[in-house]
């Protein structure tokens, strides 16, 4: 069986206060993008895990998918299965790829094996590996709130629009990210600037407090981002925490960029 766990972009990032237990409470809106990895999952004689494409690294037994498998093995009478990813969504990028292969294992395995938890309490399990997970259970443009993991519906739409993301070869890790930015509550209510604001206001209102402080340090980024609007972009932004860079056009754009980079329509 062969799932497409899809990435996703953030559409404003708000950091609002540092939580006692270190972590932060944000404001942003997850959107799903049409740029996947590819999983599928037969079942085997013994667990086993590979992967292809680009290189994931760390331990295998921290990927995601083998702890996905792992969290229902301990509630389940699962059969082993042999796993293999094919990594596309790149790492470090701030689109949120080993989030969605975590949730789409969950999913797979839960119609697979006709386990029928419904996505209220696939979410919850899946909140344990990881708070940007449960996004991917519903899969649809949600308002973030908490340390990424408290969701409400939010009415924003890029339908027909086209995205450029581009991928520089840097990465920038959550904590480098988290490290150089000054929690403080928005002065412009994100959810209402994008609600009620076309997509070529959002400039100056819908903001990526990562900005500012990655910016500093790696120049190319927001040489990247100015670029994207200089060629036409409506709005342009860092697609969350990580290295990427994406703009938002209302035509197909054609750039001439020497950054890796992939344009496709947004479908829904």
């Amino acid at each position: 069986m062969v799932v497409f766990p899809n990435a996703k972009i953030n559409l404003g990032l708000d950091i609002i206060a540092k939580r006692p237990d270190g972590y932060h409470n944000i404001e942003s809106c997850f959107y799903p993008i049409p740029l996947t990895d590819a999983l599928e999952v037969i079942e085997s004689n013994k667990l086993s895990f590979t992967s292809s494409g680009i290189s994931i690294p760390g331990n295998t037994e921290d990927n995601l998918c083998l702890k996905a498998y792992t969290l229902l093995k301990e509630r389940y009478d699962l059969p082993p299965v042999a796993i293999h990813l094919h990594k596309h969504i790149p790492i470090g990028a701030g689109l949120g790829g080993g989030s969605a292969d975590g949730a789409f294992m969950l999913k797979l395995l839960n119609e697979k094996f006709s386990l029928h938890i419904d996505n209220q309490e696939l979410e919850k399990l899946v909140g344990k590996l990881g708070s940007d997970c449960p996004f991917f259970i519903e899969n649809k443009p949600v308002f973030v709130e908490g340390t990424g993991n408290v969701f409400s519906p939010i009415e924003v739409s890029l339908k027909g629009m086209y995205l450029v993301l581009v991928m520089p070869d840097v990465h920038v890790s959550t904590a480098e990210a988290y490290a150089g930015v000054v929690p403080q509550k928005p002065e412009i209510d994100l959810k209402s600037a994008l609600e009620q604001k076309p997509v070529d206001q959002w400039r100056g209102l819908v903001k990526n407090d990562f900005e500012q402080s990655v910016f500093a340090q790696y120049r190319e980024l927001e040489d990247i981002k100015n670029q994207l609007i200089k060629e036409g972009a409506l709005y342009a932004s860092m697609t969350g925490s990580g290295a990427g860079v994406y703009g938002v056009f209302e035509a197909q754009p054609e750039l001439k960029l020497n950054q890796t980079n992939v344009v496709f329509e947004i479908k829904n």
